[in-house]
């Protein structure tokens, strides 16, 4: 079979690449458009969840990617963008623990990171007792001692080194 289309020089194809925007991802260093959500990490730690995946697991894709595409976020577009990636309230994933979770990360960076958290964050709902994400046991006396204050008040315990990612 013979080769029927259009031969664009290099030229060509970068001029047409330019000419038309893309529609996934940023296509340079000042756009300022959400590429992730607090809520659709939820979605997707629901969705690990109702597939067998323990606390532990949706801890480290859930919790802790939110984390990563936050920090992403605002090297991206700045504290502003950073703050939008919470906007839109997290569906209940099927685990109290994670729900309380999201709340205790979205109030925790607007703390550290000076924005107001997100009204749904304060939710009396969004809190769970004695659950220590991703801490050996031998680790759970500092856990209590140290973890930031929206996570403990959550009922949530981790150590400083469970959030140093971001």
């Amino acid at each position: 079979m013979a080769f029927k289309g259009i031969v664009l020089s290099i030229g060509e194809l970068v001029e047409q690449a330019q000419a038309e925007p893309s529609s996934q991802g940023p296509t340079k260093p000042d756009d300022h458009r959400l590429l992730h959500t607090a809520a659709g990490e939820a979605a997707d730690g629901a969705m690990l969840l109702r597939r067998g995946a323990s606390l532990t697991d949706v801890w480290r894709f859930g919790i802790i990617q939110a984390l990563d595409d936050y920090a992403s976020t605002v090297r991206r577009g700045g504290i502003r963008l950073g703050a939008r990636f919470f906007d839109d309230e997290p569906a209940p994933t099927g685990a109290i623990e994670v729900d309380a979770a999201f709340a205790a990360l979205a109030e925790h960076l607007a703390e550290r990171d000076g924005w107001e958290a997100p009204t749904w964050a304060g939710q009396p709902w969004r809190v769970t007792t004695g659950w220590y994400p991703d801490v050996i046991a031998w680790e759970r006396d500092e856990a209590r001692r140290t973890s930031p204050p929206a996570f403990r008040q959550r009922g949530i315990y981790i150590t400083p080194r469970g959030l140093e990612r971001a």
